[in-house]
Formats: structure tokens, C-alpha cells, sequence
């Protein structure tokens, strides 16, 4: 567990699928996209399994309400002998936004990054993301890297 007793980021659990399944279509929905209920079912038992090259989760809870998600994926890296860490969704329901629930979420993955001797955590955003970019201005560092991307 990682935060204070008003907010805990947490590892994601069985019993959080409801909450779980509501922020993911909220986080998708933000970026104007939806997926199958079949791909959030794949993705939530991925989320939870014991693969350790497969996704992970972490979840921000205020007042035993679900207000946040991060997930994310080890994965080699052809330039180091360690694994890198792609932090793949992150998301705090507009309620929660400027509470510091998206700066606790992502030291909880560099906490587990950290913890699994992993050195660099990374993740993209859309250009445009102008709020959470104040953000990840603060606790990262913009690299000049341009995404390209077929299918």
C-alpha cells in the first residue's frame, strides 16, 4: 500500500472489477475510444495474474470509493540488461483531479519499479493532455521522442 489514510494506492483486486470496470470505460471514454466487454474481462485477468512480464495494477482509494487507476507492464529493453517499466493507463475521475491522486498513482509504479529492480519508468500522453502534462512535467521528463504507430 502506498499514500495516507484519506487516499491509498493500492494493489488492484478481485473485488475492485465493478469500480475497476467503471474507471477503465471512464479513462477510454476520455480518449474518445470503448472496448468489448470481453477485452475488459482479458484485461482485467491479465491485470491480476501472476505473469510477471504481464500487466499490473494499482487503484487510488478515498473513503472507500475507487477514484483513480494506473497499470502497467515490465518488459526488456534491447539497450539495458534490466527491464524497463511502460506505465500503460492512468487515470483519476474528474472529482478527484488536483487532489494528488495522479502524482500518488505514479510513484506507486515507480515504487514498484523500484522494488523490482526496475530503472526507468516511462509512458506517453496525447499532445493536447495540457492538464495532466502540468503533471508529468513535475515528476518526469519529456523526452523528444515522436510515437509512430501501424494498425
Amino acid at each position: 500500500m502506498y499514500g495516507s489514510d484519506a487516499l491509498i494506492v493500492r494493489p488492484l483486486s478481485v473485488s475492485d472489477r465493478s469500480g475497476w470496470g467503471d474507471l477503465w470505460a471512464a479513462y477510454l471514454d476520455f480518449y474518445g475510444t470503448s472496448r468489448s466487454q470481453d477485452i475488459f474481462d482479458i484485461y482485467f485477468d491479465r491485470l491480476l495474474g501472476d505473469d510477471p512480464q504481464d500487466y499490473n495494477g494499482l487503484v487510488a482509494e478515498q473513503n472507500g470509493t475507487l477514484v483513480g487507476l494506473t497499470h502497467y507492464l515490465f518488459h526488456r529493453h534491447g539497450w539495458n540488461v534490466e527491464n524497463t517499466c511502460y506505465l500503460q493507463d492512468l487515470y483519476a475521475t474528474p472529482a478527484a483531479r488536483g487532489t494528488g491522486v495522479g502524482r500518488k498513482l505514479i510513484e506507486g509504479v515507480y515504487a514498484a519499479a523500484e522494488a523490482s529492480g526496475v530503472p526507468t519508468v516511462y509512458w506517453l500522453t496525447q499532445d493536447n493532455n495540457a492538464e495532466a502534462r502540468k503533471l508529468y512535467d513535475r515528476v518526469a521528463t519529456l523526452t523528444p521522442f515522436i510515437k509512430y504507430q501501424k494498425g
